[in-house]
């Protein structure tokens, strides 16, 4: 399953970040995306409590019944060993997270998810690769941009990156041609009011625009 994943992301570069959606939009949200090309969706956990580890959990696996192999879902914001456990049991695939911790990254790997932990400095992402990591996102980069994942891409090439925060249709291709491997997009294609509205046509094309730029 590990291979498969990891070939996915190779290959369709982006990673839809859905956070504080309610559980009665995510599946045509996701048929939504689907139809835009989207193959991959992460499904945060929510820090802040409001949402239940175990209510994320089962949203994680509704989509997963329901989309099967059509669709690769994950998890994110993932901070702790029993949110691995619980992404694993959900049927999860992948975990991502904002930082760089040992236990979560054994975790995933001891049980066959693909691990995406978030880093910063070299330092960090040296530490994140060593420790088992099968790609890791750059995060945040809002603030420093392509210069910057340049600059550390050139000593650290060996090591598969993704880039969020920050990315759009203005310079998605230029992290492609500095050599990033994937992104992840949130608010970009996951756009609320559309949500509320029901324009799930709306999202869709949405979708077609970064895949298309992908593509291009």
């Amino acid at each position: 399953m590990r291979e498969k994943i990891i070939e996915a992301v190779n290959n369709e570069k982006i990673i839809v970040i859905v956070r504080g959606v309610e559980k009665d939009d995510l599946i045509p949200l996701a048929e939504a995306m689907y139809a835009g090309g989207i193959r991959l969706i992460e499904i945060t956990f929510d820090a802040s409590g409001k949402t239940s580890d175990g209510e994320t959990a089962s949203r994680i696996a509704m989509l997963k019944e329901h989309f099967g192999d059509r669709m690769h879902i994950g998890a994110g914001t993932v901070l702790t060993t029993e949110q691995v456990v619980l992404t694993r049991a959900a049927g999860g695939e992948f975990i991502i997270s904002p930082n760089v911790k040992r236990e979560v990254i054994e975790k995933t790997r001891e049980l066959s998810l693909v691990s995406m932990p978030g880093a910063f400095s070299p330092s960090e992402i040296v530490d994140a690769y060593d420790l088992g990591a099968d790609f890791v996102k750059l995060f945040p980069i809002t603030e420093l941009g392509v210069g910057y994942v340049k600059a550390v891409r050139a000593p650290l090439c060996h090591i598969p990156m993704l880039a969020v925060g920050g990315v759009d249709l203005d310079n998605i291709s230029d992290y492609l041609k500095i050599g990033v491997c994937g992104f992840g997009l949130g608010s970009n294609i996951v756009n609320k009011k559309m949500i509320a509205n029901g324009d799930w046509d709306a999202i869709t094309a949405l979708a077609q625009k970064y895949v298309a730029a992908i593509r291009g």
